[in-house]
């Protein structure tokens, strides 16, 4: 791994070149933050690493620089947005803005989000609603992008379509981030870049036989992730993939339908209040017995205890926290270009 880094100086490297590609200062503090977040949890293939990915867009108007989202619909518990291909993190930011303060006097608020762009790491947006004591839910797929088959099938259909999901307890918020692909396209195509294998069958070639092959994605014709479950309990991660479409495209109403021909996502955000259920007391009463009780579970062998869902990711995040980000080692060489070519010094090591 590479020399470490400060948070903070990693978010105001990002902020200083997306402000240069043209985003406003606070638009471009906030994708920065997101970013970073995602590296300080561990998500290294959606942290920093697409930041040459974003920049590249915002030259080529690819994405939107200015304006809001256009609303679809709003009423009290259910909003509908078309983000104009508006950048990601900030659109999901502004949305969950909108949607804390009507989840709390409402129990509950949706909103979906139509032809975002690239909302980067879902993790990443987690703790900003547990930590007001709320539980959220956020999932997105990309219209434009077929990679993962159907159960059954060799050919790709969908994307990865990430669910993730967070809730507090009395001894710190339970996160889940994870693919309904058993590999995200991401760490598919690092391994690829890599020149190694994955660490088992996870995607088919274009003959639809099993392989750990990450080159059988990026062929001609291409293979395609496997869901999760893989070959044999596949109908698992294909329900799943399928239930984030309807959530995502079905209730925008845009998608794959459509044939978009740019990067997009759809998304589909949900904030709870524990409150205006069975009371916020009895809310953490069930969640942190469940989770005291999972991590007094005698280990099986060669574990030395159960973690929860998100646990490692934030103790990763708390020490890199004070001892410094390690970056990914090809991210600020893909980064350097962008930094010479828009005048920003690369951040100093930690």
């Amino acid at each position: 791994m590479s020399a470490r880094h400060s948070a903070a100086a990693l978010i105001a490297f990002a902020t200083e070149l997306l402000g240069k590609a043209g985003l406003s200062a606070r638009r471009a503090g906030i994708v920065a933050e997101i970013l970073v977040e995602g590296d300080l949890l561990g998500h290294d293939t959606h942290g920093l690493r697409l930041l040459p990915l974003y920049l590249d867009e915002l030259v080529h108007d690819r994405m939107a620089k200015s304006g809001g989202p256009r609303v679809l619909a709003d009423y009290p518990a259910a909003v509908t947005w078309d983000g104009r291909h508006l950048p990601g993190p900030w659109l999901v930011v502004c949305a969950l803005d909108l949607a804390v303060p009507r989840a709390r006097t409402n129990g509950i608020c949706s909103i979906v989000i139509r032809r975002s762009h690239h909302i980067a790491c879902l993790a990443a947006y987690l703790r900003r609603v547990t930590e007001q004591g709320l539980m959220v839910m956020l999932t997105c797929s990309d219209p434009h992008m077929a990679a993962v088959a159907p159960h059954g099938g060799r050919k790709g259909v969908y994307t990865p379509n990430p669910i993730a999901a967070a809730w507090p307890t009395d001894v710190g918020p339970v996160m889940i981030d994870t693919s309904m692909s058993i590999a995200s396209y991401g760490a598919a195509r690092r391994r690829f870049d890599q020149r190694r294998k994955l660490p088992g069958p996870w995607l088919l070639d274009a003959q639809g036989t099993p392989t750990d092959d990450p080159a059988a994605l990026f062929a001609n014709p291409p293979g395609a992730l496997l869901p999760i479950g893989g070959t044999d309990h596949g109908h698992k991660g294909f329900g799943l993939g399928l239930l984030v479409e309807a959530l995502t495209s079905g209730l925008a109403g845009w998608g794959r339908a459509d044939a978009p021909d740019a990067w997009t996502n759809d998304v589909y955000l949900q904030v709870l209040n524990p409150a205006l259920f069975g009371g916020v007391e009895d809310f953490r009463r069930q969640t942190t017995w469940l989770a005291a009780a999972c991590r007094r579970t005698p280990p099986r062998p060669g574990v030395d205890r159960v973690r929860l869902p998100g646990e490692a990711g934030l103790q990763r995040r708390e020490q890199q926290l004070k001892a410094g980000v390690e970056l990914y080692p090809e991210i600020l060489p893909a980064l350097k270009p962008w930094a010479q070519r828009l005048g920003v010094p690369l951040p100093s090591c930690f």
